[in-house]
């Protein structure tokens, strides 16, 4: 068994939604219930990370009923993320839940971790980047192939960006407000969520 980091940039921010992936369960607000991977046990450490480029919202998610996060490496700006120290194959079965497989096949990492990145398939969430190292260890997230440029915007549901606030909050100690004016300034939010809307939401 090797560890990696897994570098969370939306609402597995938030630690009870991350749980689900990990032990099963389904999300607050969420309309999905996950199997959970082979190896329940919780991350046997988190920290918070900030990656350079931009997290946006897309596509349609049947669990949020919106957009959803991705990741952009090569746009501008700065992402705050959450990392959680996981096994290898606890990675390849929160990626396989995300794409909605069952978990229970382990990823072969080995190109992500000697090029820097690496397509796994066709999926939204099979691109998998390697972000740097934290600690020694490789910070590893995953997200769609073609980045900004390539996606269609969806702006989010609120249960989503109160999950993603709550992982802001306790990964990064952010107040509300300063949730509020990031997520409604994303580009995917941006012109369908105000800041005000959106602090509204997160109450």
């Amino acid at each position: 068994m090797s560890l990696v980091w897994y570098a969370a940039y939306g609402s597995n921010l938030d630690a009870a939604r991350m749980a689900c992936y990990l032990a099963g369960g389904r999300p607050e607000g969420g309309a999905r219930h996950y199997p959970g991977c082979r190896d329940p046990r919780p991350p046997r450490r988190d920290a918070a990370v900030t990656l350079p480029g931009t997290m946006y919202f897309a596509w349609h998610s049947p669990t949020w009923g919106g957009g959803v996060s991705f990741y952009d490496p090569d746009a501008e700006g700065r992402v705050p993320c959450r990392a959680y120290l996981l096994s290898d194959g606890q990675f390849g079965d929160v990626a396989a839940q995300e794409m909605h497989r069952s978990p229970g096949t382990d990823l072969d990492l080995t190109r992500v971790l000697t090029h820097g990145r690496d397509r796994t398939g066709p999926g939204r969430y099979e691109t998998l980047l390697r972000a740097g190292t934290l600690d020694g260890l490789p910070l590893l997230t995953f997200t769609a192939p073609g980045g900004l440029a390539a996606a269609r915007l969806n702006p989010p549901t609120a249960p989503y960006l109160r999950t993603l606030a709550a992982g802001l909050a306790q990964s990064h100690g952010w107040s509300a407000r300063r949730c509020a004016a990031y997520l409604a300034t994303r580009p995917g939010a941006a012109g369908h969520w105000s800041e005000r809307d959106v602090l509204a939401v997160l109450g």
